[in-house]
């Protein structure tokens, strides 16, 4: 299944984006996870169709409400398998 790895940087931390990020991948049908990383950016991992992984971008630019999104990096890698959607 097509995966993409996204480093979304901005105010994104202590603003519910994981959460979010969380309840727009399972709405796609998209599997992996959200995580803050140290240097204030988050990763997402997302295993899906490729036109779930591109409205998924699309929602990763807007983020919730109290976000501010400056840069959302996209890496595609190569196809994966996982499990539901974890927040870390």
């Amino acid at each position: 299944m097509p995966a993409a790895r996204f480093l979304v940087r901005g105010r994104v931390q202590g603003v519910s984006f994981r959460a979010g990020t969380r309840e727009q991948a399972l709405a796609l049908g998209i599997e992996g996870h959200a995580v803050n990383l140290p240097d204030g950016r988050v990763e997402v991992l997302a295993i899906g169709d490729a036109a779930a992984l591109d409205a998924l971008e699309r929602w990763l630019w807007q983020g919730p409400p109290a976000a501010r999104v400056d840069a959302v990096e996209r890496t595609v890698l190569p196809g994966q398998a996982a499990s539901g959607f974890r927040i870390a």
